[in-house]
């Protein structure tokens, strides 16, 4: 029998991914030479927390059916693999974004770690889209990649702008 995600764990898992990006901002922004910097990356951890708080709020409306689980788990073992693969952005073997930070990076850098990061959630998402059947809330993970995409979108920017000089 295949294991099918519901829509209460998709979520659980994108509020964790927020979590990691709001301490990479805030970590990014703790290493920021320039007060300029340095309050960019706070914003976006800001953004990254905004996102969280859309998350739980969507959460906080699904359906009973929609949090149901889909399997008999009672050693709780696919709450910590969700858990797992959301602190490592879905990426196996790959260190976190916040563990690649050193202190030694340039602004630049630091954009291309967040935008590859992102870029690795929404890769993740749709991965998890198609575990998640129309009636268990598969439109929810369709709103969750398009934030993505517009953070994605912000960082790339971003990235521009500091790239022209």
């Amino acid at each position: 029998m295949p294991i099918t995600f519901n829509a209460n764990e998709i979520f659980q898992i994108a509020e964790q991914i927020e979590r990691n990006g709001a301490r990479f901002y805030r970590k990014a922004a703790d290493s920021a030479s320039d007060k300029e910097t340095k309050q960019m990356f706070l914003e976006m951890a800001d953004m990254e927390a905004g996102h969280l708080k859309t998350f739980e709020h969507m959460r906080r409306y699904l359906t009973y059916k929609e949090k149901a689980a889909t399997v008999f788990d009672p050693d709780n073992e696919a709450s910590i693999y969700l858990r797992t693969m959301a602190d490592a952005r879905g990426s196996e073997g790959k260190k976190s974004p916040t563990e690649e930070l050193t202190g030694a990076e340039s602004i630049e850098e630091i954009l291309k770690i967040a935008l590859s990061a992102e870029k690795d959630s929404v890769i993740y998402y749709f991965g998890l889209r198609s575990f998640v059947p129309p009636r268990a809330g598969r439109d929810k993970i369709e709103a969750i990649i398009a934030e993505e995409i517009k953070h994605i979108t912000t960082l790339n920017k971003m990235l521009v702008s500091v790239q022209k000089g």
